[in-house]
């Protein structure tokens, strides 16, 4: 069963210490040491051969391509590369590791030292360290479900033996799982930046294991560590950490201690499971793999890297709220891809106002596009119909109130702003005198009101602004019609 709640009090009596191990597919287009094509969703066990399935003599050879994908990334994440580094075994026994051991790197990985800053609570930021990030292959893939025999066999699938990861380990300087959410989209982000993986956690290019202890507050010493596996999504991270804090605060609490294992996560339940106990290093036997000679990594071949790699998130994030004098909310909504901060940015270069284009997409089309469920993408509004619509919106040519009917029209009918705006053409009324006379109209119609806001109830000027509007059928230039309501009003001839 669950374990109680915990107070609050007893809650804040003890501090967590969360370390996560992020594992990456690189979006090769082979295998880490064979030409094996590295492609999710082909049938199972078509995706092989004598280096996959570890048959005798068969020798690997890494992919370049690979070392250079884990270099960027490493660069990216401000780790120091070791130009020097060393392929080792990993031992150990399982159905769908059909060598019997794992090409991975031990103590000379290609990567160390790095850190991802990420925003707290507070409104400060904190830098998460990472330890390191070393290159290795994945295993296959254990089938448990979804065959008449699932109850007595696995099935596996050896497609996915030998594609090329980087495992990204932090530092234990997690000390909440709203920090650990807020780790795994910063690195998700950078990742995606460089381009070196599509991070896609259904299809298990990015997989994620979350190390957890508690400890008194104060205590200079960590606690046992628990490694929680089997969570496939960061919303599911940060409630295994919440659960997992409060099963061990609960198990000390009533006097218990916490064992050393790994446990699994079922989101259906929102629990932790035991699988095992927790290996150590020793238990995999690592040794230098025999045949692969050390990766050497060149001046040149480095200074090249850094030079390709592109603006990454915060940075970007930066520039445009000093470029764009954009509130740093948007720029973190606008940078979350790459793809579309590169559409954003096209588009604000053609505009007259930048800051009304991402207003404009991220508060009308955004907020419908949330309301329908669908990703810009799948929209009929383009990035040039925002732009034509911010545009007239910031000539004065239509209101905000006429901008918002002419993107119910567009997104009602699957059509771009530009068409619907072309056959429906709303005009605003610009001309002074004829506003004034819609306002005369108004005052002589409302002397109890005008004998009130000149009292001194000012708030009544909304009122007749909202009268002129409806006179107007909503047509009134509004930054005019309210200049000219107050100076009206004040005009006591």
């Amino acid at each position: 069963m669950p374990p109680s709640v915990v107070s609050p009090e007893v809650l804040a009596k003890y501090e967590p210490v969360i370390g996560l191990e992020v594992h990456v597919q690189l979006l090769t287009a082979t295998k880490a040491f064979c030409g094996c094509t590295n492609k999710f969703g082909s049938d199972p066990n078509t995706n092989v051969c004598p280096v996959c399935l570890g048959l005798p003599g068969a020798l690997p050879v890494l992919n370049a391509r690979a070392v250079e994908f884990a270099t960027s990334a490493s660069l990216a994440l401000n780790c120091t590369v070791n130009q020097h580094s060393i392929f080792a075994r990993k031992n150990y026994f399982y159905p769908d590791l059909p060598k019997g051991y794992q090409i991975s790197q031990f103590d000379k990985p290609i990567a160390e030292h790095g850190w991802i800053e990420i925003p707290t609570a507070d409104g400060s930021t904190k830098k998460i360290g990472i330890t390191r990030l070393h290159m290795e292959e994945d295993a296959g893939k254990s089938l448990h479900d979804g065959f008449p025999d699932s109850a007595t066999r696995t099935y596996l699938d050896l497609n996915r033996c030998g594609t090329p990861l980087a495992e990204i380990v932090s530092e234990p300087d997690i000390r909440t799982p709203d920090e650990a959410f807020e780790y795994l989209t910063r690195l998700k982000e950078i990742l995606l930046y460089t381009e070196v993986s599509d991070c896609n956690m259904e299809e298990g290019s990015l997989r994620c294991d979350a190390n957890v202890s508690v400890r008194l507050k104060g205590a200079p010493k960590f606690g046992t560590k628990v490694e929680v596996k089997n969570v496939n999504s960061f919303k599911f991270v940060r409630a295994a950490l919440e659960y997992e804090i409060e099963r061990q605060i609960d198990l000390i609490e009533e006097g218990g201690s916490v064992k050393q294992e790994t446990r699994l996560w079922s989101a259906d339940e929102g629990r932790t499971y035991q699988m095992r106990s927790k290996e150590q290093a020793h238990d995999y036997r690592y040794f230098p793999e025999p045949d692969l000679p050390p990766l050497v990594l060149s001046d040149e071949f480095l200074e090249r890297k850094k030079a390709e790699l592109p603006e990454l998130p915060e940075a970007r994030r930066e520039r445009l709220v000093a470029e764009y004098e954009l509130n740093p909310r948007d720029a973190q909504t606008l940078t979350a891809s790459r793809e579309f901060a590169d559409r954003f940015e096209a588009a604000a270069k053609t505009a007259r106002n930048p800051r009304r284009v991402a207003n404009v997409l991220l508060s009308e089309v955004g907020g419908r596009l949330n309301a329908l469920g669908i990703e810009f993408d799948q929209s009929s509004v383009t990035m040039a119909g925002i732009v034509q619509a911010a545009d007239l919106l910031d000539e004065g040519k239509i209101s905000s109130k006429q901008m918002k009917q002419l993107f119910d029209i567009a997104f009602e009918k699957s059509e771009d702003f530009g068409p619907v705006y072309e056959r429906e053409k709303p005009q605003q009324i610009t001309d002074t005198s004829a506003i004034e006379k819609l306002i005369d109209e108004v005052i002589a119609a409302n002397p109890k009101q005008v004998e009130q806001y000149r009292a001194g109830k000012t708030t009544l000027a909304g009122f007749f602004v909202g009268q002129v509007m409806r006179a107007s059928k909503g047509q009134a230039n509004p930054a005019l019609l309210n200049e000219l309501v107050t100076k009206k009003l004040e005009n006591r001839e």
